[in-house]
């Protein structure tokens, strides 16, 4: 009788964990949506206002123009960037306890561009069209363009002292909803031109922007590196059937990993898509501590059990 309750147990146990996954997917794109759509309302309201300066434009909800202004601030004595503000230094310290804490969760539960990206792959989906695979060494070198652009953004923005980038961004281009209420061909179509290029890309590669390009998603991945919360992989549970791959939206090698890149955007797809409930896990174990537990269990570092390289 005992055999016959003990894999009833775990039966169940593998059922209430699959509804928790559930109903965490759902919690995941109802707060992607309430962001979207807040950011959405805040862009209508302003460029309705007739009153200029009485709301703010998406500049200032923007945690990214933390990053650009935070030199300015430093080294100026208070002083912002032009179209930055007090807020954008807020939202970047609470980007930044959230990195420490979850790492990439900011891009797959909260930014809008993400959200509008994983609707252009469903999109995709539901007209049955194939996307567009990059090869695993061209996808590892891509990678590093979000560095780049990270780097190039800042250098910029302390030589010119303003916000260089604010003419190129496609998330301020498209969310900002200028092209709908101040549409003007001659002087921003190199903004219309990026902005297109970008969705027309996500549209054939699932998150191209967030994956090749985007220089918040590279701070993020950067600091993401000291991140407590991650998902780790039980080697002696998994059985290679790879299917934790196929749903990951930044196309991570999840099933040859221990531990998650600080490339992943903690959408938890892979988590669910695991056939054993017991093999992927989000765990309360940060990467930079593992050299310390082994040295202190004297066991020799073996570098094949640490994070697989951001670059993959």
């Amino acid at each position: 009788m005992a055999a016959n309750i003990i894999p009833l147990k775990l039966k169940s146990s593998a059922r209430d964990y699959r509804k928790r996954i559930k109903w965490t997917q759902r919690s995941r794109r109802i707060t992607q949506l309430a962001f979207a759509a807040y950011i959405i309302s805040m862009s209508v309201v302003h460029n309705l206002s007739t009153v200029d300066g009485a709301t703010p434009s998406i500049d200032a909800l923007c945690p990214f123009g933390g990053i650009e202004t935070l030199q300015r601030f430093l080294a100026g004595g208070g002083q912002f960037i032009p179209k930055t503000h007090l807020s954008n230094l807020v939202l970047l310290l609470g980007l930044t306890i959230g990195v420490v804490l979850a790492g990439g969760a900011f891009c797959g539960w909260v930014c809008p561009f993400g959200t509008l990206q994983d609707g252009l792959t469903g999109l995709r989906q539901k007209l049955q069209l194939k996307e567009v695979r990059v090869a695993p060494k061209l996808d590892r070198v891509l990678r590093y363009g979000r560095y780049l652009v990270l780097a190039l953004i800042l250098i910029q923005t302390i030589s010119t002292v303003k916000l260089w980038f604010a003419d190129f961004d496609p998330y301020r281009t498209i969310f900002g909803l200028g092209w709908l209420f101040e549409f003007n061909l001659e002087t921003n179509w190199p903004a219309y031109t990026i902005a297109l290029l970008i969705i027309g890309g996500s549209f054939l590669i699932e998150r191209a922007w967030c994956r090749y390009l985007c220089p918040l998603g590279g701070a993020i991945s950067l600091l993401g590196k000291l991140s407590f919360l991650r998902i780790r992989r039980t080697g002696e549970s998994c059985k290679g059937c790879a299917l934790c791959e196929r749903p990951c939206p930044v196309k991570l090698p999840i099933a040859t990993a221990d531990t998650l890149s600080s490339n992943c955007i903690g959408c938890l797809e892979c988590v669910a898509a695991c056939p054993r409930h017991d093999t992927l896990e989000v765990r309360l174990a940060p990467v930079w501590l593992d050299p310390l537990k082994k040295r202190k269990c004297g066991e020799p570092q073996d570098a094949s059990t640490l994070e697989v390289s951001d670059a993959r």
